[in-house]
């Protein structure tokens, strides 16, 4: 069925492909909680090798990956070390807070990337008052790609200089990597080199990797032995899993090198949206596959935008004061220069 729009407000959007469902149709499965489902073994397995860890741990979700992850690394009362944009802080409705009973002392970033001596900075706000009026900084989380940072992509060497600082002062490190692959597809490096740099980290299979569900922890064997258990405690145990873990096996096998053609189908929709007048983009020349724009030189805001483009076939999403696109599998670049002409039409009609 076709959808009465583009879909370009979240790579979320994306739907599995007719060879994915016959992968998903014809999955191995058994009873995940008891270990036994074999695709779910297999995607473990996969992405344990892939990021160069010991050991991997599918879940339902991305965002349960990261509640298991923090809970794990840290004790009530700890601190977290974060982007202040990051998607632990500002989009997991305060799980953190809730599972875990932590501090967070956020870092301010222009595109979610900081550096060493911002590290240290955080750490001197955190100790600020005398030993034992303080909380404990325990862990420090980073984003691959950085979504509210504009898709912005960590390099191996900034990664791996903030990897050296965390552990002169400590600090556990955690990745979220719900967009992993595009970094991986846009920098050229290796998700164990990324990996190499972090102490557990996960990938999404729902992004532009185009599963309908799925998500896989990685780490060192005990973190994922601990893991495992949390995620029994917070109803993510699952039975005959491998209908899910088979999408997302397909995704690894067919779908991330083309995630390039999402890099460029965005850098296609920034280059055309930039042209027209009163709009200004926050990310002129994305690094993957997220662009943020401003409206506001139209004479809209960003809410009203979305509503008159969605009526007008191609839906964004408002994020802040701007204007979210994301780029995907189920965006051609023939709906890119559509986008692009609604867009225009729009800007000329004055909305």
């Amino acid at each position: 069925m076709t959808r009465p729009f583009i879909p370009l407000s979240s790579d979320t959007e994306t739907r599995p492909t007719e060879a994915m469902r016959r992968a998903i149709a014809a999955a191995e499965v058994g009873d995940e909680q008891r270990a036994e489902d074999p695709s779910v073994l297999r995607i473990q397995e996969r992405v344990a090798e892939l990021t160069g860890k010991e050991a991997a741990l599918f879940m339902p979700t991305g965002t349960m990956c990261n509640v298991i992850a923090v809970k794990t690394h840290t004790h009530a009362a700890d601190a977290v070390i974060a982007e202040h944009m990051s998607h632990v802080i500002r989009a997991e409705t305060g799980g953190m807070g809730l599972v875990s009973g932590l501090m967070i002392e956020p870092i301010v970033t222009e595109r979610g990337i900081f550096t060493p001596d911002e590290i240290d900075d955080a750490i001197r706000r955190l100790s600020s008052a005398p030993f034992p009026y303080a909380p404990v900084a325990r862990l420090l989380c980073v984003e691959q790609t950085h979504n509210f940072g504009g898709g912005s992509v960590w390099t191996k060497g900034e990664l791996a200089a903030v990897y050296a600082r965390a552990k002169e002062r400590s600090l556990a490190v955690h990745m979220d990597g719900a967009r992993l692959m595009n970094a991986v597809v846009a920098s050229g490096a290796k998700a164990s080199e990324f990996g190499a740099s972090t102490d557990s980290l996960w990938i999404d299979f729902t992004k532009g990797l185009g599963a309908p569900m799925g998500a896989a922890l990685a780490g060192s064997k005990a973190f994922i032995a601990e893991a495992r258990r949390y995620k029994h405690m917070f109803g993510g145990a699952m039975r005959q899993a491998g209908v899910i873990a088979a999408g997302c096996l397909h995704a690894l096998d067919h779908h991330v090198e083309r995630l390039a053609e999402d890099h460029d189908n965005a850098r296609r929709l920034a280059e055309g949206l930039g042209a027209i007048r009163g709009i200004r983009l926050a990310t002129p020349t994305p690094e993957s596959n997220i662009i943020f724009f401003d409206v506001s030189g139209l004479g809209t805001d960003n809410r009203s935008f979305v509503a008159n483009a969605t009526e007008l076939g191609v839906r964004f999403s408002p994020v802040g004061s701007s204007v979210r696109a994301v780029t995907h599998l189920d965006v051609s670049r023939d709906d890119i220069e559509t986008a692009i002409q609604i867009v225009e039409r729009m800007a000329k009609a004055g909305s």
